[in-house]
């Protein structure tokens, strides 16, 4: 019988190759389904499973915040995970993630900055049923600590999805396939997330995700995450998440909070 990571992994890139047909299919279609400035902000962050929505074109997005994390009798403080987020084009953006510092605080850890990591999302949608799709190209280049970050180039594909339903209601996830070229053991990491959520009011809403990591080699690590967001205007967010490790592989636990802002019409107007 085969193992659940050898199934996620292949899933993964089932799905990751359906995403890319998806793409060229759509890419003399009309973008009425990709965000302009009159919507509200959507970002990556507090859960692991990204938006599946790009930035609107013209438009800037700082997404960022601090974590505080134990994991075998150690403690950190990480911050300012900064995501910076670009729309240049209907229905494509760029990204960046700046380096992250990581404070080991007590007991057995490790500090130092993670790696800078660009890359380029492309939203496919609407797909009908209200469900929207993206894909992600990245890659980590060797800027951080060894110990933090890994060694050498790491690039990465991803697919995050969403489907809305009702009554405020939706579910969502990703796949990432994670390529660790330079690591002389686990050189592939497949990730997966589901998670659940709920738009409490017109302002807030809360969700719940599981997080697996499998990597080739070794054991997978699981997680169980949960918070909610409030925008405090269009333009505007805070959120805050806890998490905690479902197995001896995954952090003992994490809290988190963030603040996420965008500045719109920075260079072209939108298409209309």
């Amino acid at each position: 019988m085969p193992s659940i990571k050898g199934f996620v992994r292949k899933r993964t890139l089932l799905m990751c190759w359906l995403s890319v047909v998806a793409i060229f299919a759509a890419v003399d279609a009309r973008a009425d389904g990709c965000p302009t400035a009159n919507d509200e902000i959507a970002t990556d962050r507090p859960d692991v499973t990204n938006s599946s929505l790009v930035v609107p074109v013209g438009s800037l997005q700082s997404e960022n915040g601090v974590n505080f994390s134990a994991r075998d009798g150690g403690r950190t403080i990480d911050g300012t995970n900064s995501r910076w987020r670009l729309g240049v084009a209907s229905c494509l953006e760029l990204l960046v993630d700046l380096p992250t510092y990581f404070a080991n605080v007590r007991g057995p850890g490790s500090s130092g900055f993670s790696d800078v990591a660009p890359a380029i999302k492309w939203q496919v949608s609407p797909i009908p049923g209200k469900i929207d799709v993206s894909l992600v190209f990245g890659m980590a280049l060797p800027t951080g600590a060894g110990d933090i970050a890994g060694r050498g180039v790491q690039p990465y594909l991803q697919m995050p999805w969403s489907w809305d339903l009702h009554d405020g209601w939706g579910v969502g996830g990703m796949l990432t396939e994670f390529f660790r070229p330079s690591e002389p053991a686990t050189k592939h990491v497949t990730e997966a997330t589901f998670e659940i959520k709920k738009d409490v009011t017109a302002k807030t809403s809360l969700f719940v995700e599981y997080v697996g990591d499998f990597p080739k080699n070794a054991s997978p690590s699981h997680l169980l995450n949960s918070g909610g967001v409030y925008r405090l205007s269009p333009t505007q967010q805070v959120d805050f998440h806890v998490a905690l490790g479902l197995n001896h592989n995954a952090p003992s636990y994490i809290f988190g909070l963030g603040y996420s802002f965008r500045f719109d019409g920075l260079f072209a107007a939108e298409p209309r």
